[in-house]
This record gives structure tokens, sequence and C-alpha cells, in this order.
């Protein structure tokens, strides 16, 4: 079945456009659209000191609705991965191309991520080799390797089980060198003191005396570090399950109704969540370290998510009304080109903080392009929640344009 959601990873820098194909489905769009607007309004407040709390991440343990915003992208990648090989194949691809073109995208992706972060100094003293586009490469690339390989439900989820019970025997009983025992000499799931963390410091102290790059986000860690890509694999996987289960509705055999479909995945997302706050007891479910616990629980939101959005756009036709056309018509903009307005929001926040003005801020900091917009359109009388937000939802519309043009020309970048 072709799908645009197969070009929800391809990087907008170097693309070729396409026009999206007519078959396809639309709920899956409808959630990337939903969740890309999300993850650019949680990172863009007006004040980082002024944020409501369910629009920031937790500080450790437990969760918030923006911890749900990357789990659920890397979900909906995974659903990407099976539409795609399916589409590719049918079309006469190989599997040997098809795994050339995963790794060459997956490569695309991550240097689009290294261009965004040297911009506009090139400094590559203190270049982040992890984020977000990093991690969607890393696990696209694995992900769709082992897809390529097996897309039989039962292998892939067992593959999922062994990556999220051997990350917690790794990070539950392996010692971390020079710390000691998790819950014996060091708390389990320490901020610092953990072997994820304690990893990432020693790869980027290697990578700083050999090739004088590399950083930590949060100095001392970073929550897209290397080891806990096999638990954020392990959410890929879980999307990719998902579409195989989304095929039988579209007459794969053993063919299911689409009613049964929406079904098993509300259930299947109960399931998750329940299991997911189960295990929490003895491993927390903790964004910033990619828990297993917090993978079942995300990956059974996400569940949910796109079960309401399949009930009511596939199955209800509910975008075909004219109330429904207004209201899912932002996010299939939206989603159409994910990567693009994900893109745009990390290059026009860097422009914008670039640009010098005069003056400084209440809070003592220079006057930047976007700095003096929060201050003199939206918080003139004073930062508070309401205006760091109503800054954020600007800024989400300003991201929404270049979509917008694209959609209007049907235009789809697609790598």
């Amino acid at each position: 079945m072709a799908d645009r959601s197969a070009t929800l990873t391809a990087p907008a820098p170097s693309a070729t456009t396409v026009t999206a194909p007519s078959s396809r489905v639309l709920s899956i769009d409808v959630l990337r659209g939903i969740t890309i607007a999300f993850m650019i309004l949680v990172n863009d407040a007006g004040d980082g000191k002024h944020v409501y709390t369910q629009l920031e991440h937790a500080e450790w343990n437990g969760w918030t609705l923006t911890d749900l915003v990357f789990p659920t992208f890397l979900f909906i990648v995974g659903i990407s991965i099976i539409l795609s090989i399916h589409a590719r194949l049918q079309k006469g691809a190989s599997r040997r191309e098809l795994a050339l073109h995963t790794a060459r995208r997956a490569v695309t992706i991550f240097v689009v991520a290294m261009l965004i972060n040297l911009i506009p100094f090139f400094n590559f003293t203190h270049l982040r080799l992890y984020g977000v586009l990093p991690r969607i490469a890393l696990c696209y690339l694995i992900a769709g390797l082992i897809c390529l390989v097996t897309q039989n439900a039962k292998h892939l989820l067992a593959i999922t089980a062994v990556a999220l019970v051997s990350y917690w025997l790794l990070m539950s009983f392996v010692p971390v060198p020079g710390l000691g025992v998790p819950t014996h000499e060091i708390p389990l799931l320490d901020p610092d003191n953990n072997l994820v963390a304690w990893l990432d410091r020693g790869i980027m102290s290697f990578l700083q005396s050999t090739i004088h790059t590399g950083r930590l986000y949060e100095g001392t860690r970073d929550p897209e570090g290397l080891l806990s890509t096999i638990p954020s694999v392990a959410t890929t996987l879980l999307g990719s399950v998902t579409a195989l289960w989304l095929r039988r509705a579209g007459g794969k055999s053993p063919s299911i109704t689409r009613a049964q479909c929406a079904t098993g995945m509300l259930a299947a997302g109960v399931v998750g969540i329940v299991a997911g706050y189960i295990w929490n007891i003895w491993f927390p479910i903790n964004k910033k370290l990619w828990t297993s616990s917090y993978v079942l629980f995300a990956a059974g939101c996400a569940l949910i998510g796109l079960a309401v959005c399949y009930w009511l756009i596939d199955m209800k036709k509910f975008n075909e009304t004219e109330v429904g056309k207004k209201l899912t018509w932002p996010w299939l903009v939206f989603g159409s080109n994910a990567i693009v307005a994900y893109v745009m929001s990390s290059l026009l926040g860097k422009i914008l903080s670039l640009i010098p003005t005069t003056g400084v801020t209440p809070d003592g900091r220079p006057m930047s392009a976007i700095r003096w917009i929060y201050w003199h359109v939206f918080a003139s009388g004073g930062s508070t929640n309401n205006t760091s937000v109503a800054f954020a939802l600007a800024y989400v519309l300003a991201c929404f344009i270049p979509n917008w043009i694209l959609w209007r020309k049907k235009i789809f970048v697609k790598l």
C-alpha cells in the first residue's frame, strides 16, 4: 500500500519532490502532523522560566505530555518503514536496493542534523553528535534493516522484548565502572551515575582527545545517549508491528475489518500503558534514559492516539465533513512534510537568535531578534506562562507556512 507516511524520515534539504500518492492511511498523516506541531510547540517557548508543566519534560523520573512526543514520532517512523518497504517491493525494488536506500537516508538525516548544529560558525569542538535527528537516523537505519530481514510480527515482537529486557538488565545490574552496582553502591537511575551517562562521557572524552569534537547536551549526560538507542529502536519496531496490523485491515491475509483493527490497537494501547506502569515499579518511567517501562507506556499512548484517529478518519470519515475538513486540514499539512517543519523550526530559531538588537532582556541577556519579538510583542507587560505559550503557538504557525506552501503546490519532500 503506497502511503505518504513513508516520507516521515526524509530530510528536507537536498531533496527531490514528488506528488503524494492518493491511497494512504490518513490517520497516520494526522497523528504525524499533531506530533510534529506539538514537538515544535514544546521546543520553542517564549520564556523557558515560564512554561506550563505539561509543556516541558519531566525533570527525571515520571512523565508529562511533552515526554510522549518523541516516542510517538519514532513509533510513526516504524509504521513508515513497513509501508515504504511494501510499496517499494511492489514496484520491483530488491532488498539490497532497499538496504542501500535505508542507509543513504539515515546518513543524510544525520548530515542534516550536523549542518544545523554547525551553522553558522562551524565550531566542531562544541558539536553535539547526539540529538533528535541523529536518533531518528539511527533508529530508522537499525529498525529498517531489521524489517528487511523479517516482517513477521512475532519475530519483531521477540526482538523488541529482547531489547527491552536486555536494557533493563544492563541498567539495573551491570556495575558502572568506578561507581558501583545500581541499587547497591549507587541509586538505580541516578542522573549522573548510570551506565548510559558513563558511556556517553567516555565516548565524548575519547572524541575530544582524538578528533577534537563532541559534547553532551546536559554536560554530564545526554537525553539521546548512545546506549539508550537500544530501547528507542524497540519503540520504532512497535510501530512496525502496528503497521503490519494496519495492513491486515487493508486486505492483507489474514484480513480483519477496520473495526477489529481499531479495537485491536485500542486494546494493545491499554495493555502497553498497564505494562509500563507495572514495570515502572522496578524500572521507573524515564524519558531521558528511555527506560523499558517508558517504551511500553509511550507506545501504549501512541496506539490509543492512532486508534482514535483511525476510528474518526479512516472509519467514520470525519475529515470529509465540513467541520472535520477544517479541523484535520492543519494536521494533514504538517504531517505531509514533517521533517521540513522540524528543520524549519530549528533553522528559524537559530537565525533569529543570531540577529542582534539593542538593549537587554529583563533578566540581563543580550536582546537578539527572537527575544525582542517575545519581550516587545508578547510579553511587553511581563512574562507569564500564557505569554510564553502564546509565543510558542505563533512560532508553530510560522513553521506551518512553508508546509502550507508545499501542500498547495502538491509537493511532498522525499529523498
